[in-house]
């Protein structure tokens, strides 16, 4: 599946792309590194992430984000 696809969990495509990496096991400061953002704008894209998905982890965030993937592979 691609992040565009699971922007329909609410997040807009930005916070896709970093889901994705977050999901692929990136830390903040790789993600910042990669996207050519601040760590401070990759952990205020974090908070939003987990605020529209409802969650307060980032395994869980992880967690909905491929069960979102699952769902739509099916």
């Amino acid at each position: 599946m691609r992040v565009d696809d699971r922007t329909g969990m609410g997040l807009s495509k930005r916070e896709a792309e970093v889901m994705e990496l977050i999901a692929t096991g990136h830390s903040n400061g790789e993600i910042a590194q990669r996207l050519f953002l601040s760590e401070k704008t990759v952990k205020n894209h974090v908070n939003r992430i987990y605020a529209k998905l409802g969650v307060e982890s980032r395994v869980t965030a992880i967690g909905r984000w491929l069960e979102a993937a699952e769902d739509a592979d099916t």
